[in-house]
């Protein structure tokens, strides 16, 4: 199958939603924005990176906690406007609530029940 040139679909704000899913589990750590940016940046240092919409500017993630995410491989949907990346997980814990995913809520009911506990304590962390 021919390879197609790369014309990812940013949306208006210059951002495409990113899906974090670990290499070996295929469970589904986070969803993140990427920019142009910080798509090139994990390319090029094979460390996940990212844009912040809340503080406005480029990320790479694990800076602050030690946790960051080793790229393993890049896959975009059939439209080009979803990215999916498969990582190593370094640490243990993708989410900044100190648990390994940020998907660790379970709706069920009309009641939210937290599944697993923090593997870190983020006040420690981010000494917020």
């Amino acid at each position: 199958m021919p390879s197609k040139a790369l014309k990812l679909k940013f949306n208006q704000d210059g951002l495409i939603p990113t899906i974090v899913q670990d290499h070996k589990t295929g469970e589904v750590l986070m969803l993140a924005y990427m920019n142009d940016e910080s798509f090139k940046l994990t390319v090029k240092t094979k460390k996940v990176h990212f844009y912040s919409r809340s503080r406005q500017k480029l990320w790479c993630k694990g800076e602050s906690s030690g946790n960051i995410q080793r790229l393993k491989g890049i896959y975009l949907d059939c439209d080009l406007d979803t990215v999916l990346v498969k990582v190593e997980q370094v640490g243990g814990a993708a989410c900044h609530t100190g648990h390994r995913s940020c998907f660790y809520s379970k709706y069920n009911n009309g009641k939210l029940k937290i599944c697993g506990k923090p593997i870190f304590d983020p006040k420690k962390v981010y000494k917020k």
